[in-house]
C-alpha cells in the first residue's frame, strides 16, 4: 500500500499571510514514506509571491507558476495533468487553507486501496479553528444541483468509512487510472462546483466516492456570501445537471427547478445581486456555450455505466446548511422540495 506513488496537489492564490505556513509546515511530518509522494504546488499567478515563499522555504516542494490565473478547476488541472503524464498512482488534491494529520495520506491510500472500485476518496474535514467540530464528511448534493458540506458543524465523532455523495475538492484522492477514464476537472466551471460535477461523473462511470474517517484534515473554511460567488455557484449548478442527468430526469424535475429558479430570481434582487443574475441568463442564451455544454454532456453520456436510478439514491431533498438560516427555507421550501423528491425518485426507473 505504502508503496504507490502520490502527488499532493497544492493550487495556490495569494497564500502567504494566512494560509500556506501552515499547509506545507503539516505537510512535512506525514507518515506516508517520502520517497512515495511529491507535494506539487501550482502557483495561479499570485500577487504576493507566493512561489518565492516556497521556494525560499519549502524547497522540497515542485514549484509550477502558471502564466494566466486558471481559476481552482485548471490549476488543479495542470496537477493532475503532470500525475497522469509522471506516472503516479493516486493524486491527492489539497486546498492551500488546510493543515493535515500524520496518517491522513496513509489512511486515505489505504481505503483506496482496499477495492479498485474506489475512485475517490474524501478526507474527514475538521474546523481548523474549532478542531472538534466537522466541516465535511462527506459533500452532499441536492437533486436541483445545490451542493453542501455534510455534518457541517456538527460534532467530532467515530465514524466509519462510507460511501459519499461526492468528495470535497479541499482534501480529496483521486486514483489516477480512473481518472484517465472519467476525464479531468471542468475548466469551464473555473471555481465552485467542479468537485461535484468530478464526483457525480466517477458514480456514473461505475466507480465508488467513499469517506475516510481516518484520515483527518483541517480545513481553514470561511463561509461568505459575495457578488462573484453567486454568479459562478448559479452557472454552475445549471452546468451540473444538463451535463449530468439523463433528458428524462431532468424533465422530472422540470416543475420544482422553476419554482426554485423563480425563487433565486426574486432573491438577487433583494441582495442586489441581480446584474450577476442577468449575467447567468446570459451565459445561457450564448450560442457558443451550449455548443460547449453539449459536447460535454455527450462525452460524459459516453461513460455512463450506472443508470440515474442508482444515482439519485444519494441526492437529497433539502438544502442541510447551518449557515443559511432562512425561516422560509426551513419551514416552507425545504419541506415542499423533500416532499417533490421523495415522490418523483421513485418514478426514476432509467
Amino acid at each position: 500500500m505504502a508503496d504507490k506513488k502520490v502527488l499532493i496537489i497544492i493550487p495556490v492564490y495569494n497564500g502567504v499571510a494566512e494560509f500556506l505556513g501552515d499547509c506545507l509546515s503539516s505537510l512535512r511530518n506525514i507518515s506516508y514514506p517520502k520517497e512515495n509522494f511529491l507535494v506539487l504546488a501550482i502557483d495561479d499567478v499570485s500577487a504576493d509571491n507566493s512561489a518565492e515563499f516556497i521556494r525560499n522555504n519549502f524547497p522540497e516542494i515542485k514549484v509550477v507558476r502558471n502564466e494566466k490565473n486558471l481559476g481552482f478547476a485548471g490549476a488543479n488541472n495542470v496537477g493532475l495533468q503532470w500525475a497522469i503524464d509522471n506516472g503516479f498512482d493516486y493524486a491527492f488534491m489539497l486546498n492551500q487553507d488546510t493543515a493535515v494529520l500524520p496518517e491522513f495520506l496513509t489512511e486515505a491510500v489505504r481505503l483506496a486501496e482496499s477495492d479498485v472500485q474506489i475512485g475517490l476518496v474524501q478526507s474527514k474535514l475538521l474546523l481548523f479553528g474549532q478542531k472538534d467540530k466537522i466541516n465535511s464528511r462527506g459533500n452532499e448534493i441536492h437533486f436541483l444541483g445545490f451542493a453542501f458540506a455534510g455534518g457541517y458543524l456538527e460534532a467530532d465523532r467515530e465514524m466509519p468509512a462510507g460511501e459519499i455523495a461526492y468528495a470535497s475538492g479541499a482534501a480529496m484522492l483521486i486514483r489516477v487510472s480512473a481518472l484517465k477514464e472519467v476525464g479531468l476537472l471542468n475548466e469551464e466551471f473555473f471555481m465552485y462546483h467542479e468537485d461535484t460535477d468530478l464526483g457525480w461523473r466517477f458514480w456514473l462511470a461505475g466507480f465508488k466516492v467513499m469517506l475516510a474517517p481516518k484520515s483527518v484534515v483541517y480545513h481553514k473554511y470561511e463561509f461568505s456570501r459575495s457578488i462573484k460567488k453567486y454568479y459562478f455557484m448559479e452557472r454552475n449548478r445549471y452546468l451540473v445537471l444538463l451535463q449530468n442527468y439523463k433528458i428524462a430526469t431532468l424533465l422530472l424535475i422540470l416543475p420544482a427547478a422553476m419554482v426554485m429558479d423563480f425563487g433565486m430570481f426574486v432573491y438577487s434582487f433583494l441582495a442586489g445581486w441581480w446584474r450577476e443574475e442577468f449575467m447567468v441568463y446570459k451565459y445561457f442564451f450564448r450560442p457558443e456555450n451550449w455548443d460547449k455544454i453539449l459536447k460535454t454532456r455527450a462525452a460524459v453520456q459516453a461513460r455512463r455505466k450506472v443508470k440515474d436510478k442508482e444515482i439519485v439514491k444519494r441526492f437529497t431533498g433539502q438544502i442541510k446548511f447551518q449557515e443559511i438560516g432562512n425561516p422560509l427555507l426551513k419551514y416552507l421550501v425545504n419541506p415542499l422540495l423533500n416532499l417533490y423528491w421523495r415522490i418523483v425518485r421513485v418514478l426514476v426507473w432509467w
